[in-house]
């Protein structure tokens, strides 16, 4: 069976193209709703976090010292230290720990 990647590109690109234009077309007015106006507020931070976490468990050879720096990035960034900090520690805290596992 021979595949047609550009039937995939094709399929790929309109369905993408849906989706940003229908809610343009579809909603004209203000969105007064307070649920609706939260969740759409939390959306992009949502969809970074999705896209983020696997990556940073799948990054390095142990996922024990993926998870163990994941960790301290959470602590790190929970006390608000400045993001280029938290990524130097953790990844230096990954690295220490994949150097002797």
């Amino acid at each position: 069976m021979k595949h047609n990647i550009y039937l995939y590109i094709l399929v790929m690109a309109a369905v993408t193209y849906l989706i940003r234009v229908l809610p343009l077309t579809l909603i004209k007015k203000e969105i007064k709703n307070k649920t609706v106006r939260s969740f759409l507020f939390y959306v992009p931070y949502v969809t970074l976090a999705v896209m983020t976490f696997p990556a940073i468990l799948t990054a390095s050879n142990s996922m024990v010292a993926a998870g163990i720096g994941f960790v301290v990035a959470l602590i790190l960034a929970w006390r608000r230290t400045s993001m280029f900090v938290v990524s130097l520690v953790s990844c230096a805290i990954v690295y220490i720990l994949e150097l002797f596992m």
